[in-house]
Order: C-alpha cells, then sequence, then structure tokens
C-alpha cells in the first residue's frame, strides 16, 4: 500500500513498467472536472474508471483484493474511508478469475481517509473495503486506475 499527495506520485516510478505509465497520466491529466465512465490508458494493460456513487456504512460495504492488479484510488470530489488489511490476515470467501476480483472477509488493520489531492495505491497483496462513509454517507466521485502488474 502507498499512500501519497498526486502531486508527490512521480516519486513513485520505477516500481514497474505500467505504474509508469499510469504516474505518466496523473502527471499530465487533471482530474478535476472529469466525467463517470471508463478511460483507456494503454489497453488492458492500465485504464481508469471514473465513479459518482454515495459512500455507505461499513456493514454493508464489499471486501475485496485483486491477483493481477493494483488499484490507484483517488477521490475527485468528497471524501471516502477506505479499509486495508494485509491479504494474509483475511479469508478468501470467492474469486472471479476472468474480473480478477476476490472477495475476502476478515478484520481491516488500517482505515485511509481519502481526499481529493490524495492517491492510495493497492497492491495485489491489499484486501481494500471502498466506499465507506466518513461520517454520514455523502456523495463521491472517484476514479480508479487499474495497473496490470502480473
Amino acid at each position: 500500500m502507498i499512500y501519497t499527495e498526486i502531486k508527490n506520485i512521480g516519486n513513485y516510478r520505477g516500481i514497474g513498467e505500467h505504474l509508469d505509465k499510469a504516474i505518466d497520466y496523473l502527471c499530465t491529466h487533471p482530474l478535476e472536472g472529469i466525467a463517470a465512465g471508463h478511460y483507456e490508458i494503454d489497453g488492458d494493460m492500465v485504464y481508469m474508471n471514473v465513479f459518482d456513487y454515495e459512500t455507505i456504512p461499513e456493514q454493508g460495504a464489499f471486501f475485496e483484493a485483486h491477483k493481477k492488479y493494483a488499484d490507484i484510488h483517488m477521490t475527485v470530489e468528497g471524501e471516502e474511508i477506505v479499509g486495508v488489511s494485509d491479504l494474509s490476515r483475511v479469508s478468501v470467501k470467492t474469486f472471479d478469475e476472468e474480473k480478477d476480483l476476490m472477495e475476502v472477509e476478515g478484520a481491516i488493520e488500517h482505515y485511509i481517509k481519502l481526499l481529493p489531492g490524495k492517491a492510495l495505491i493497492t497492491l495485489p497483496e491489499d484486501a481494500h473495503m471502498v466506499k465507506l462513509a466518513a461520517g454520514s454517507p455523502s456523495t463521491v466521485k472517484k476514479a480508479v486506475i487499474k495497473v496490470y502488474i502480473g
């Protein structure tokens, strides 16, 4: 897991080829005013989805992990909490290989407050629970860049 200011994300170049492409994209494409939708950056290797939604209580949230992709989470508008746990500390309930989506259950180890201007990179070893309300439910616009790790 990496939690940083988007303006400092360039410091993480060199970790991997596809992460470098995602970082380059973020450094040249501001997120302000972006519309919800799917944005191709480098085919299936790097792409971004932008969502509009209401945050929810932890009891109704989905706890997930991925084997092949890292996620770069960024709120464009609003704030949310993301719960993160090491994958070794949770149990896998289901895995959809085609979607690279693992549903997990267990305790959250860390709660990260995601505000505009911040980026949270969850790696394959990081189970994450998103859309958590920071207090009461609120509207969020969020960008998630999917980065192929392999």
